[in-house]
């Protein structure tokens, strides 16, 4: 999920060193001061498959045990407020595991947004990518959680995907000018990786699927969407696309192709997420400022919202046992742009914990290894 609000999803149009306006949704949504927080993918317009293809199947969607009319929130309830709340941090009776790769933008700006990796208790923060110059944003931790995939700013139009080794800092560029692509992620068993790319001058992303070491790419055919992620067994590609409006996220079978709806929430976003053990997944809705980050089984049912209200809470990652849910949100700065923090709750809606303190914005958080 990108950050709140100065996206613009449909198209990115940038400049170098000076300015970028991205549209898009994900990472988080920051908001800008004088107008209402763009969304990723908000102007995303349906159109044409951009490679021929056959129809894609599309299962008959679950029926989500949901009726947003009458959902019943996380009990707690955090009154927005300029003045910081009490939002204790970790202690060492958490349990916590794992790392968090997130976007720290060190600069407050988001053409040089940067990649930072901390402990998933919020210690040990550091800065992975070096150019001030340029943009990083969308990393996500490679399962054995040696290496970093992510999107970079290369030239106008054109964000490429890189991948970090951790053990030596080398970083190799996997893919050659096609376009923007962003949210990569690597298949569970470290052999390919998935992102959306939506190529020059269209206005269509696509899910693209390449080997490892960025060879033998293609788009899955007949599909448009974007924020992929993997299921735990790598059969499946949970994603988000407005192909029958309003927004909300689909599976796709990497092998058969055959698609099924998942959610049914009013205003779906992007950047979600699938547990270990492929029981359920979280995800985020809501409109700009009024965001909440959603829980359901992996068919779509049981929806409920996870996050106590008032926080702007979006773009949420789950954490490898399973227990814990990482999201960017507000709860200390809301109505701040530069407010947005990285928290943690329990995946029973207990335990809010924030991670980063920062003057600056912190967003995307993808807990791993």
């Amino acid at each position: 999920m990108l950050k709140p609000s100065k996206w613009t999803l449909n198209k990115f149009r940038f400049f170098p060193t000076i300015f970028i306006l991205l549209s898009l949704m994900a990472g988080c949504n920051m908001p800008a001061a004088s107008t209402s927080t763009p969304d990723l993918f908000a102007t995303l317009q349906a159109s044409t498959p951009l490679t021929a293809s056959t129809p894609v199947s599309l299962e008959t969607p679950a029926t989500p045990d949901f009726n947003f009319a009458t959902l019943t929130p996380t009990p707690i309830v955090i009154t927005p407020t300029s003045d910081t709340v009490s939002i204790p941090s970790p202690s060492s009776a958490d349990g916590l595991t794992g790392h968090i790769v997130f976007t720290c933008q060190i600069f407050k700006v988001q053409a040089s947004d940067q990649v930072c990796i901390m402990n998933a208790d919020g210690t040990s923060f550091k800065r992975l990518t070096t150019d001030d110059s340029r943009q990083h944003f969308y990393a996500s931790l490679a399962p054995d959680g040696r290496s970093v995939v992510y999107s970079a700013f290369y030239e106008a139009n054109n964000h490429e995907i890189y991948e970090l080794n951790l053990n030596d800092d080398r970083v190799d560029r996997l893919t050659n000018s096609l376009g923007d692509e962003t949210a990569p992620e690597i298949s569970p068993d470290g052999s390919r990786i998935t992102f959306a790319r939506i190529p020059p001058n269209k206005d269509q992303y696509q899910i693209i699927l390449m080997d490892r070491n960025g060879k033998s790419m293609g788009n899955i055919p007949g599909i448009s969407g974007w924020d992929p992620t993997w299921s735990p067994d790598g059969n499946s590609i949970l994603f988000a696309s407005d192909r029958s409006n309003p927004v909300q996220l689909y599976t796709v079978k990497v092998e058969s192709k055959k698609l099924q709806k998942i959610s049914n929430l009013p205003a779906i976003r992007g950047r979600s997420d699938w547990s270990s053990d492929g029981s359920f997944i979280v995800t985020y809705s809501g409109e700009p400022w009024n965001r909440e980050v959603y829980i359901m089984n992996a068919d779509g049912s049981n929806t409920r919202q996870l996050t106590p209200t008032g926080g702007n809470s979006q773009g949420p990652s789950i954490s490898p046992d399973g227990k814990w849910v990482t999201f960017t949100a507000y709860f200390d700065n809301y109505g701040d742009d530069n407010g947005c923090e990285i928290y943690i709750i329990r995946v029973d809606g207990t335990d809010l914990r924030r991670l980063t303190n920062n003057d600056y914005c912190d967003y995307q958080p993808r807990w791993g290894l």
